[in-house]
């Protein structure tokens, strides 16, 4: 049990490091029936572009945070936060090994306002095949440069720009 200013580091204490595998980690969320959408950078490479990153950002429905918890459990990943925690606070962190920011809001806006519900990005969302068994979501492009936007950060900026490419050579 953790105590003093740490106490509420995470609710799961079964941390510890291994090899991350993707495809079980795609597998995981696949398997949940939980609303997840994989935005960040793990999207943009799930696209085909040339970048790189250290961990993984998912949107997930407000209502599937505990089974996306639950899915994760059983990979030995535990979340920083608990469901309810998470819901007050909009995000929060699975780890063991691999960093998975998870966001929880029902929408978010861009430094400009220009504002995002998650519902309306599900209806928008787009299939990936990991392989011939496992399936996950992105936003649709344009609501994926709207993701990027909410950190306005360079990279973001250089992430928007191949998504407008993206976009341009879209049927």
């Amino acid at each position: 049990m953790l105590t003093g200013p740490h106490r509420h580091a995470c609710y799961n204490q079964h941390m510890g490091s291994g090899e991350f595998d993707d495809e079980e980690f795609f597998r995981a969320i696949s398997k949940t029936g939980a609303r997840v959408l994989i935005i960040g950078r793990r999207a943009l490479i799930l696209l085909g572009a040339p970048v790189m990153t250290a961990h993984y950002d998912v949107w997930v429905h407000i209502d599937d945070i505990e089974k996306l918890n639950t899915a994760f459990d059983a990979l030995a990943h535990a979340p920083s936060r608990t469901p309810d925690e998470a819901r007050k606070t909009g995000r929060y962190v699975i780890e063991n090994g691999e960093r998975i920011d998870v966001i929880v809001a029902r929408s978010a806006s861009t430094p400009a306002g220009v504002a995002l519900a998650f519902e309306a990005a599900w209806t928008r969302r787009q299939p990936v095949s990991i392989s011939g068994e496992v399936t996950v979501f992105l936003p649709s492009i344009e609501d994926l440069i709207t993701t990027k936007r909410w950190g306005s950060r360079p990279k973001d900026l250089v992430d928007i720009q191949f998504l407008e490419t993206l976009r341009r050579r879209a049927p």
